[in-house]
C-alpha cells in the first residue's frame, strides 16, 4: 500500500461517515437540526489538526451552534475562545482564531477531535454513544504514531480516552491537572472542560487551565 493509500485508509477508520448512521438518537437529532438549519454543517464533525503530532485534545462532543454549525472542533461557542486562547499562548497554533472554520488558524503540533463526534441534545450524550463512537478515537490514537501526550477535557473525555487504550477508567482517577501515564511513553492530562459553565461558576478558571498546558510543554519541550 503506498503512502498515500494508508493515509486514505487511516482516515476512513478515524473519521465517521458524513451520514454515519450508528446512533440512532443523534441521528434523528441530526435529521431535526439540518431541517431547522439547511446551512449548517450538521454531521460528524472532524478532527482538527496533523496526524503527526505530538498533542491530541480529546473533548466532548459538538457544540450545537459551535462545532455542529462550523464543522471544527471548538469552534463557534465560548469554549473555543479559552482553548484555542491557550493553545496559542503556549505556542501550539499559528494564526488568529477567529470561530470560523476559514479563519486561516492552523494547529502546531496538536490535533482536535471528541470522544463523541456528532452533537448529542442537550450537549450530553449518553454512556452507548460514548461506546459506539470510541471506535473512531481509538483509530485515531493508533494512527498517530508521533504521540506522546493527550489531554482529556472532562471526565466522559477521560474515560473515553482510556477506553480506547484498552485501559479501565477506574485505574485511572480523573482530576484537573493530574497526569497518568498509560504507556511507555504517552501521558495523559485531565482538565476540566473549558465550557462557559465551568467558566462561569468558578469551576475552572483560565489560570487553571493554561497550568494543565504548561505541564504538557515541559514534557513536549
Amino acid at each position: 500500500m503506498t503512502h498515500t493509500a494508508l493515509d486514505a485508509a487511516l482516515s476512513a477508520a478515524e473519521e465517521p461517515s458524513h451520514d454515519c448512521p450508528l446512533c440512532p438518537r443523534l441521528v434523528a437529532y441530526r435529521l431535526k437540526n439540518r431541517a431547522a438549519e439547511p446551512e449548517w454543517f450538521n454531521a460528524p464533525v472532524p478532527s482538527f489538526g496533523l496526524r503527526d503530532a505530538r498533542l491530541l485534545i480529546v473533548g466532548l462532543a459538538p457544540g450545537v451552534s459551535g462545532a455542529n454549525r462550523t464543522g471544527r472542533p471548538f469552534t463557534g461557542d465560548f469554549a473555543g475562545q479559552l482553548l484555542y486562547g491557550t493553545l496559542a499562548k503556549f505556542g501550539f497554533s499559528h494564526g488568529t482564531f477567529a470561530a470560523r472554520p476559514d479563519d486561516g488558524l492552523t494547529l502546531a503540533d496538536c490535533r482536535i477531535t471528541n470522544a463523541v463526534r456528532c452533537v448529542p441534545p442537550e450537549n450530553r450524550p449518553t454512556p452507548e454513544e460514548a461506546r459506539t463512537c470510541n471506535v473512531f478515537l481509538r483509530a485515531q490514537i493508533e494512527s498517530m504514531r508521533q504521540l506522546r501526550v493527550i489531554v482529556a477535557l472532562g471526565k466522559i473525555a477521560h474515560d473515553a480516552t482510556l477506553r480506547a487504550l484498552a485501559l479501565k477508567p477506574a485505574q485511572f482517577r480523573f482530576g484537573h491537572c493530574v497526569r497518568h501515564k498509560v504507556r511507555d511513553g504517552l501521558t495523559l492530562f485531565d482538565s476540566y472542560h473549558c465550557s462557559r459553565y465551568n467558566t462561569n461558576t468558578g469551576k475552572l478558571t483560565t489560570a487553571m487551565f493554561e497550568a494543565v498546558f504548561a505541564d504538557v510543554r515541559t514534557i513536549l519541550g
